[in-house]
């Protein structure tokens, strides 16, 4: 069962309108517009995401990284050693 699809008028440039009818045959030409369609909203979709997430990370709400995340990686992993000789 596929999935449920409505009509959509569109205007597009006469060159892509005349490739897609050049290259795509009839019956597949709506796939391959909905195919770049969902590829283009997908894009413009994550470049949003990251616009708005973009500063969410604050230095100051981590300070345990201010030397660095080896240095902090290596602390944690020295308490884990110390907990387990014990």
């Amino acid at each position: 069962m596929g999935l449920a699809t409505k009509q959509a008028n569109f205007l597009l440039p006469e060159d892509v309108l005349d490739d897609l009818r050049e290259y795509v045959p009839k019956r597949e030409q709506s796939k391959v517009v909905a195919e770049a369609l969902r590829k283009e909203l997908k894009r413009l979709k994550f470049h949003k995401t990251l616009n708005t997430s973009f500063g969410a990370w604050r230095d100051s709400d981590h300070p345990e990284l201010q030397k660095g995340a080896d240095a902090f990686v290596s602390k944690l992993r020295k308490s884990s050693r110390a907990d387990r000789v014990k």
